[in-house]
């Protein structure tokens, strides 16, 4: 097991005593009375929360990083608006400022970054050559 489970599930109990404590404890001391099988529901369903909070959460710390300026160097995308000489394209869905490496594109051409310049990336357009080296 890993460390996050161990911490997940000591916090999960940790919350379910203090449901408990709370409704046969606490609610009682302000005339509140909840039935045993009100508290069983509010268990489960704190349960499921965290069960299902867990899942989303591990799922969203594997997922790897969509795009950033350290990598972006060889990545395709789309132009978005005409790069005469400088436009948007759009990359992994992201939107970034691009100038064309050679000559004007038009929207909807296909690119590949080349170079980055600060935060503006430098791009030509993608050749039939491009999809060959890949598969290669």
């Amino acid at each position: 097991m890993t460390g996050r489970l161990v911490l997940a599930i000591i916090s999960t109990f940790i919350e379910e005593g203090a449901i408990v404590a709370i409704v046969r404890w606490g609610l009682p001391q302000i005339n509140v009375h909840i039935p045993l099988w009100g508290l069983i529901v509010v268990m489960a369903l704190w349960l499921t929360y965290s069960v299902t909070i867990y899942r989303k959460g591990s799922q969203a710390l594997r997922q790897k990083q969509l795009v950033g300026l350290p990598d972006m160097i060889g990545t395709k995308g789309k132009v978005v608006s005409p790069l005469a000489p400088e436009g948007l394209v759009r990359i992994k869905g992201e939107l970034w400022v691009a100038r064309s490496a050679s000559d004007e594109m038009e929207s909807g051409g296909e690119i590949i970054v080349v170079e980055q310049d600060r935060l503006k990336l430098v791009v030509r357009a993608k050749s039939a050559t491009d999809d060959l080296e890949k598969t290669e």
